[in-house]
């Protein structure tokens, strides 16, 4: 992806309850678009993965 940002960790799995990425915290869409996003798009996405990731484990 040419240096593109991405969260990706290789723990490519989705939770059936939440619908999240395992091991990133994106949905299949916002995975299936990465590609496709800007820079900023992809940017503002990851911002919001941690607090994501949390929340499905709280």
């Amino acid at each position: 992806m040419n240096g593109a940002s991405t969260p990706c960790i290789k723990v490519c799995v989705i939770d059936p309850a939440s619908k999240l990425c395992e091991g990133c915290g994106r949905t299949l869409a916002e995975i299936a678009q990465w590609g496709c996003l800007s820079e900023a798009e992809r940017l503002a996405i990851m911002a919001v993965l941690p607090e994501r990731l949390a929340d499905r484990k709280g």
